[in-house]
């Protein structure tokens, strides 16, 4: 995903009125549901996610596959 991509996608999810769970899916297969506005931050290329257990993930925009709404049933990350 390049930089603007990646950064004006983020803020789209992130900035949703009202905040609604999304994933974010990386080229690794790895994803991780963000169930909060404030748990994912970023900056440039880089961005950090904090699960409620205090646990965190590190990524960069060339990492990232895509971003997406979750179903209503499935709003746990695996």
């Amino acid at each position: 995903m390049t930089e603007a991509n990646f950064h004006q996608s983020l803020l789209s999810f992130v900035r949703r009125k009202p905040f609604k769970p999304f994933a974010i899916e990386l080229v690794s297969g790895d994803r991780f549901v963000v169930d909060h506005p404030e748990a994912v931050a970023h900056r440039g290329t880089v961005a950090v996610f904090i699960d409620s257990c205090g646990a965190y993930k590190l990524f960069g925009n060339t990492a990232v596959s895509q971003l997406c709404d979750v179903p209503a049933r499935r709003r746990r990350s695996p």
